[in-house]
């Protein structure tokens, strides 16, 4: 069961029946990693709560690679709103850090059995 939905019903459709049509040894799995998705998904999108400023889109592409640096201000401060990279730079400034909030949103349960898929595809 994906215990945290994606906003988009449409999405949770996909999902559920994706789950619906996945071997039952991958079910698991693909639930835990959904959740993570959606939660993922909620994170980036909470950054426009602090309504994004130029001052911080400025900040964040100082600390981008030159080459990174110079497509985003190509793209603009409207286009790159919606980067994820810059949405994490202003849930972080606003001291909201994405693995935090993945432990504050999910069953520290499904976390653990979520990082031991994680740390058995390591081992392969």
């Amino acid at each position: 069961m994906i215990k945290i939905k994606h906003p988009d019903k449409d999405c949770n459709s996909s999902q559920e029946a994706l789950l619906a049509s996945c071997p039952a040894d991958q079910r698991r799995f693909n639930e835990l990693l959904f959740t993570i998705g959606n939660i993922t998904y909620r994170y980036h999108q909470a950054a426009k709560d602090f309504s994004p400023s130029l001052q911080d889109y400025h900040e964040w592409l100082e600390g981008l690679p030159e080459t990174v640096r110079k497509g985003m201000q190509e793209k603009g401060f409207e286009r790159c709103k919606s980067v994820l990279s810059f949405t994490r730079y202003v849930n972080e400034k606003n001291d909201i850090g994405l693995e935090e909030y993945i432990r504050q949103q999910m069953d520290a349960e499904d976390l653990a059995e979520y990082q031991g898929f994680l740390t058995i595809g390591k081992e392969q």
